[in-house]
Order: structure tokens, then C-alpha cells, then sequence
């Protein structure tokens, strides 16, 4: 099955602590069904001071379920997206507006 939602995609969070923030997917995991997104579901990660780097609290943005994102069309609102054939291609579209991705 081809992915909906892939790198670089622009998408807000449709349910959770994050919800209604947006951001760029930075990463898909298609086999755990996740994702990151750059600023959301960020989570503090501890680090030990080592010769080579010093230590503190770090932001990290933590994986998302890709069942709580969406993609966010051209008027700024989340849509679903539908696949189609453009000629000899197959493109994903945005269900609200029809516009190619």
C-alpha cells in the first residue's frame, strides 16, 4: 500500500496531548506506523556528562501514531489524502481541494 503521509509533509495532530499543533514530518517508520513531527510530542531526554560533550536536559521530539496526524491542505486545514492516476503516474491528492501533492 502506497503512504499517505510521508517526509517532509506538513501536518497537524488530530488527538493526544499535542492536538491541533502542526509541524513537518522529519521521519516515517512504516512498520511500527509512526512518525516525527518537529515540535510535537516533545519529550526531555537526560544526558550524562562525558569528556566529550556536557550533560543537561535535552528536548527530543518523541514518534507520533500516524492514525493522529493529518495532512494540512492549501487552505491550512487537515484533509485526508486519496490516490489517483495522473497519466502513467499515480499521485496523492487532498480530498478537500482535489490538488495534486
Amino acid at each position: 500500500m502506497a503512504a499517505k503521509l510521508r517526509k517532509g509533509d506538513k501536518v497537524i495532530v488530530l488527538a493526544g496531548k499535542d492536538k491541533g499543533l502542526s509541524g513537518e514530518i522529519k521521519s516515517v517508520d512504516p512498520k511500527a506506523g509512526k512518525a516525527i513531527v518537529e515540535g510535537v510530542n516533545i519529550s526531555i531526554r537526560h544526558a550524562k556528562q562525558s569528556q566529550s560533550s556536557e550533560g543537561g536536559r535535552t528536548p527530543k521530539a518523541m514518534p507520533i501514531q500516524l492514525s493522529n496526524l493529518s495532512l494540512v491542505d492549501a487552505n491550512g486545514k487537515a484533509t485526508r489524502v486519496g490516490f489517483r492516476m495522473d497519466g502513467e503516474n499515480k499521485v496523492r491528492f487532498a480530498k478537500t481541494t482535489g490538488d495534486a501533492l
